[in-house]
């Protein structure tokens, strides 16, 4: 499995801590994020998470920020993106099982580090569950 990561400043000691759990598993990551708690723009590390999942470079991506809204509305902008933006393991499963998410926003400023890891964790290994969730997945994209 290959998964495509992105931080900004608030971010930057959850993606340590996960991408340190991530290559526990033998899971091969692609840092995108900033390794520095200066300030730094999200959508510089969201956009290239969203395009490495949306050409198929890599599974899965993660994408961290404080609340994890800005960084969650920059990667739903690319077409074929479903980011969920998750607080606990529970809504983590959800997104993957009913919405078929492929990337996981994670708030860190409102999650323990714990948590966090329990979400990805939960988001990886939860299956989307196809049937009647398909159809309204085949809603989401805009054919303009």
């Amino acid at each position: 499995m290959k998964i495509s990561i992105g931080n900004d400043h608030a971010g930057t000691l959850y993606k340590f801590a996960i991408v340190d759990y991530l290559e526990a598993k033998g899971i091969t990551v692609i840092n995108h994020g900033t390794d520095s708690t200066d300030s730094a723009d999200y959508a510089d590390f969201v956009h290239p998470v969203a395009t490495d999942v949306e050409n198929e470079k890599v599974d899965f991506g993660i994408i961290i920020c404080g609340s994890g809204n800005g960084a969650n509305m920059t990667a739903n902008k690319h077409q074929g993106i479903r980011s969920a933006l998750c607080w606990t393991k529970e809504i983590a499963q959800l997104a993957r099982s009913h919405n078929d998410a492929n990337i996981l926003s994670i708030p860190a400023r409102f999650t323990a580090k714990e948590q966090a890891i329990e979400m990805v964790e939960t988001f990886l290994n939860t299956a989307f569950e196809g049937g009647r969730h398909a159809k309204r997945i085949a809603k989401i994209p805009l054919n303009c």
